[in-house]
């Protein structure tokens, strides 16, 4: 019998490591790395989200054909319970691994806020029906993904580059001859193709700790309390076949069946919540006396009420009716953002704004670190929603990765001669900052960088007078509306220090 549990305990350990290993494969996967096709399934832990699922359909009243692979997590809960969260989920598994690092506070009651997670995942649910998307607020995944795309991953990289930079400047040349293989190494399996900068890197870091930090309120207290994916996971755990027994009569109430599930999921009584429960088998391999056992059988058997109470699900019900009412009483009026350039294949504004799950996936494999996580541009729906800012980085013309790794279909897969051709912004000259306009110097940077085949920036020959008084003739460029697509690289290039001397709005022709 004790050979049998220690192979399930390890059976479950190497899964946690193998899906986390997966997970953390595909995050460095999903960067541009010299060619413009991923192979891989980068963003399957998004199409595998059952809560990423119903909330988009919910808020663009379509079904999305990519995020179907959630049946089989919705399939495996029906049938072996919460079990994702305690085998397969990154967050959950690295929640695991800060326990130690991060104790529970000895006094702290986690079970008494478990009820916040039917509360949050209702919130997200009825906020997207009522045209309010909010699940790339609280979604495990969004979380974790862009706060190590927008935070993690540009500190890791200066974290190892710096040191290397120092050694390859200031250290003898043997010093150099072994760091920079080691570097190399460094540059082929972890660091990012190019190193990248991003807005609300910070808020993003810190949302990202806070789940962390909260460990300290009680083992996994995210899973158990907040996380409204593991709060569907959980209703549909209810359902399920696999159940946990306890032997009343091998039973000798120690309690240290309690003391030690961590998901909160055996009561003082040791009565098992099957809900709560994400098949950890702590219990089972730890109980002395054997009492403890998993077997498969009906699901009719009864089982404790979710104990949400009237007060709650009606501030539920208001709160998810007030404040999409509210965020439309308080929309940005149109025109009042023309900085704000969705990627090439965004859907119409509202549309993109209901499938965007604000993953970070496009900021990470844009490879000009061109996509920025938007801020109240767009209104605070709109935070971490990607936006493009070609003073950081243009749209590369020969590039489709954004679209390819988008898990919800926010932006559309295209390939590369439609890309060519989608219009996102247009061009136009501040000609109180261009060199030729403003100073008479001669400057043809921006054509020289126009990518469309016939180019969008051209000239005209005008005589004016320089710094010094003199006429002369001189180039003056300007754009021709319908060959501009917007990609934002005349912008990028323009050689002025601070704003640009040629901008990139959303233009009337998008």
């Amino acid at each position: 019998m004790a050979a049998k549990v220690s192979s399930w305990r390890w059976a479950r350990r190497t899964s946690q490591g193998l899906f986390l290993a997966l997970f953390l494969i595909l995050f460095r996967l999903t960067d541009y790395g010299g060619q413009d096709q991923i192979p891989y399934a980068v963003n399957i832990f998004f199409r595998l989200d059952p809560l990423v699922a119903a909330a988009a359909i919910l808020a663009s009243r379509v079904l999305i054909t990519l995020v179907w692979y959630s049946l089989i997590v919705v399939g495996v809960t029906l049938i072996l319970g919460r079990v994702f969260c305690g085998w397969f989920c990154p967050m959950g598994t690295l929640l695991d691994l800060a326990h130690k690092i991060i104790p529970p506070k000895k006094e702290a009651r986690p079970d008494r806020y478990r009820t916040w997670k039917y509360l949050l995942l209702g919130f997200v649910l009825l906020t997207a029906l009522l045209g309010l998307p909010l699940v790339g607020y609280l979604d495990p995944f969004s979380l974790l993904v862009r706060g190590l795309t927008v935070a993690v991953d540009p500190l890791f990289n200066q974290v190892v580059t710096v040191p290397f930079d120092a050694l390859y400047r200031a250290g003898p040349a043997w010093i150099s001859a072994v760091s920079e293989p080691v570097y190399g190494l460094f540059k082929k399996t972890l660091l990012p193709y190019r190193p990248k900068v991003f807005t609300l890197s910070l808020l993003s870091l810190l949302l990202l700790l806070a789940v962390f930090a909260l460990e300290r309120w009680g083992r996994r207290f995210w899973c158990r309390s907040l996380c409204p994916l593991g709060g569907l996971l959980a209703l549909l755990a209810r359902f399920s076949r696999l159940r946990g027994r306890k032997d009343d009569e091998a039973c000798t109430q120690c309690g240290l069946c309690t003391r030690i599930c961590r998901l909160g999921a055996i009561d003082a009584e040791r009565r098992i919540a099957y809900a709560e429960c994400n098949l950890c088998l702590d219990c089972r391999d730890r109980c002395p006396e054997g009492a403890i056992s998993f077997h498969f059988s009906s699901p009719r058997v009864r089982q404790p009420a979710l104990g949400l109470s009237r007060r709650a699900f009606a501030g539920l019900v208001a709160g998810g009716l007030l404040l999409p009412a509210y965020a439309r009483i308080g929309a940005v009026i149109p025109g009042a953002a023309p900085e704000l350039i969705r990627p090439p294949g965004a859907l119409p504004e509202q549309a993109f704004l209901d499938r965007c799950v604000r993953c970070g996936e496009c900021l990470k494999v844009c490879p000009l670190n061109a996509l920025q996580p938007l801020g109240l541009e767009a209104g605070w729906g709109g935070i971490f929603s990607p936006r493009l800012v070609p003073r950081i980085g243009y749209c590369e013309f020969n590039c489709t990765l954004c679209g390819q790794v988008c898990p919800t279909g926010a932006i559309a897969a295209l390939d590369l001669p439609r890309k060519q051709k989608t219009v996102i912004g247009l061009a136009h000259f501040d000609k109180n900052r261009c060199l030729p306009y403003a100073r008479g110097i001669p400057c043809i940077v921006c054509e020289e960088h126009c990518p469309t085949p016939d180019k969008a920036i051209k000239f005209r020959e005008a005589e004016v007078r320089d710094q010094e008084g003199q006429q002369r003739l001189i180039k003056q460029p300007y754009v021709i509306d319908r060959l501009c697509i917007g990609c934002g690289i005349c912008e990028n290039k323009c050689p002025l220090e601070g704003k640009a001397a040629v901008l990139v709005t959303r233009g009337a022709t998008v």
